[in-house]
């Protein structure tokens, strides 16, 4: 069984958590420090849910949705979902997926969008399988030059 709740206050679990699962998603990516976790919870735009195996095991996964309003409209957006390497395979990435896809309908988006490496052939399969459809876009991105010297 899987339960999903939202984050509400950062906890040296919640913490511990992020410097796993984040290395998963990116080895190159630093985990958030305490007060960008915490900017993350209080954001008005952005909910982080996490998943458990059971209703009190510790935390298997995560996974953010982002809704944001544009002139045309609601935008919703999922990122970051990511599950511990030995525990995937559980229904666990699907089951954050559903929560953020869930969530986005009560707040009234009329869709909502994710990326997803091409190499997590899992992921697609899964993100595929749920419904989502391909998008015939370009998608770029645009490094300020503290970045750029980061990412080499």
């Amino acid at each position: 069984m899987v339960s999903i709740e939202k984050a509400n206050e950062v906890t040296l679990e919640l913490l511990q958590a992020m410097m796993g699962l984040v290395g998963q998603l990116n080895p190159q990516s630093v985990p958030p420090f305490p007060k960008e976790l915490e900017a993350l919870l209080n954001s008005e735009c952005a909910t982080l849910f996490i998943a458990r195996e059971g209703e009190e095991g510790p935390i298997a996964g995560m996974a953010t949705l982002v809704l944001y309003r544009v002139p045309t409209g609601l935008r919703g957006y999922i990122e970051d979902v990511v599950v511990y390497e030995h525990l995937r395979g559980k229904g666990i990435g699907e089951a954050l997926t559903r929560a953020c896809l869930d969530a986005a309908r009560q707040a009234g988006a009329p869709s909502v969008s994710l990326t997803s490496n091409p190499a997590r052939v899992a992921a697609n399969g899964l993100y595929q399988k749920m419904g989502f459809e391909r998008r015939n876009t370009n998608v770029y991105r645009y490094l300020f030059r503290e970045s750029r010297a980061q990412e080499k």
